[in-house]
């Protein structure tokens, strides 16, 4: 037996220090060390699979090295498929995090019991057997090879996943799982890592998929040290507000697709329920037009979607004038009201300025600023826009209108979805004026706006 030794890990990074430290030398966090008692070195990987080491590998050029189609296992859901990069990946270990409630053990079952035709066990150290079954059946998809498994010492969790050969894996969740080669509690720095590391070997010696399920911080990173992050091949955020009916789905890391792609459910009584087209959640219809609302083209990674940007500008009661935002950052709006100011001559500092998204979605695509400052017009003058009319654009400093990203996607989004017309950049290479049924209309810079999106022009410019 080692002698036991006590040791210090910082809890953003894992970097480990023989003595308590202020500030993290790896990362620069303060007072982020933690002290704790362990039986052996903790850089080293236990050694609990048996038969499912990784073949030894050599120096080889890169022109000899041989590359084959991936092998993708279809989860028997389009989001989540989407999200991955087409499916499923045999050996990826995947790490979903998100805040509490927000739906990652309904989403992590539902996955389990839809994989048809692939043996799933869900391991779970939250719930017991009965609370998972009350689960299943709420949401009402019943699968025979969906086999669950109530345990947290991963040294029997290891043994049982050896003896019943599942194609896919999920443990909920890595912070109650714990190994009796780290004298630590579970949750701990050393367990976590010591435990993804575990499960990682065996994945990628087996070919088994392995999700496991991680806590956040009140900060909104996932719990534990950073290095949990780099281990894992894929890392999903599940987003959304516990008041709100969606959530998004959002791929930050993932070694087998594109990152940044998103899915989109709608948390229902029988579980999360996949939305195909967001566009038309995302978007109200009104018996009569009103004043402060837009319609911008946005793109979440690859997906282009339509999205209902609502604005409210009234006087400012007080001295210091409000400016709140709901799913935006409230700096990048502040600027885009210095420009209404200095570059068209609004009086913005006398006004208080709400700005909220429908659907509770959290934007940073720099698309929208045009969407965004035609709700701010049309609340300022009380005019509503247009019939019909979607926006898509950046807005510069200076005022000028530049191309957002992918903006082909963003004019075809919403010519599938009826809009008349869809006013972009002038310095946009877009051949044609009008496409697909749908007129694009190019303006240079926000001064020009107004005269697009009222039906009598902009006389007040």
């Amino acid at each position: 037996m080692a002698k036991v030794k006590r040791a210090y890990f910082c809890r953003e990074c894992g970097h480990e220090a023989p003595k308590w430290l202020g500030k993290c030398p790896s990362c620069g966090a303060w007072d982020s060390f933690t002290e704790e008692i362990l039986a052996k070195e903790s850089s080293s990987i236990p050694a609990l699979v048996t038969g499912t080491a990784l073949p030894s590998a050599h120096p080889q050029r890169v022109s000899d090295i041989r590359t084959g189609t991936t092998e993708r296992i279809d989860t028997g859901n389009s989001e989540v498929n989407r999200v991955l990069g087409g499916g499923l990946v045999r050996g990826s270990l995947i790490l979903l995090g998100g805040e509490p409630g927000i739906g990652k053990s309904t989403l992590s079952l539902q996955l389990a019991l839809s994989a048809n035709g692939l043996k799933t066990l869900y391991v779970s150290g939250e719930e017991s057997a009965e609370q998972i079954k009350l689960r299943a059946e709420r949401i009402g998809i019943h699968n025979e090879e969906c086999i669950i498994y109530t345990e947290t010492l991963l040294e029997n969790i290891i043994a049982q996943i050896e003896e019943l050969q599942p194609d896919v894996v999920v443990i909920d969740s890595i912070q109650t799982m714990y190994t009796n080669l780290v004298e630590s509690s579970a949750g701990s720095v050393s367990q976590i890592r010591e435990c993804a590391a575990t499960l990682l070997k065996y994945a990628k010696g087996s070919g088994t998929a392995i999700f496991i399920i991680g806590h956040i911080t009140k900060e909104g990173t996932i719990a534990g040290p950073k290095i949990l992050e780099h281990i894992v091949d894929v890392v999903l955020q599940f987003e959304g507000d516990n008041n709100n009916i969606y959530r998004i789905l959002r791929g930050i890391k993932n070694r087998f697709g594109a990152t940044f792609e998103i899915g989109v459910f709608e948390m229902l009584g029988s579980g999360l329920r996949s939305v195909e087209n967001p566009s038309e959640i995302l978007l109200t219809h009104y018996d009569e037009p009103l004043s402060g609302i837009a319609v911008g083209s946005a793109v979440d990674g690859i997906r282009p979607y339509l999205i209902e940007v609502q604005a409210l500008v009234s006087q400012a009661a007080y001295g210091t004038p409000q400016r709140n935002t709901t799913g935006y950052d409230t700096r990048r709006m502040n600027m885009l009201l210095a420009i209404l100011e200095k570059r068209i001559g609004l009086k913005m500092y006398q006004k208080d300025v709400f700005l909220n998204f429908a659907g509770g979605f959290r934007i940073s695509d720099t698309g929208v600023d045009l969407a965004i400052v035609a709700a701010i017009i049309s609340s300022y003058f009380d005019r509503p826009l247009r019939e019909g009319v979607a926006l898509a654009g950046e807005i510069g400093l200076s005022g000028e209108v530049r191309p957002a990203p992918r903006t082909e996607q963003r004019i075809a989004e919403a010519a599938r979805l009826g809009f008349k017309r869809i006013i972009v950049s002038g310095y946009a290479s877009l051949p044609g004026k009008k496409r697909s049924g749908i007129e694009v209309i190019g303006i240079n810079s926000v001064s020009e706006l107004a005269r697009h999106i009222f039906d009598r022009g902009g006389e007040e410019f």
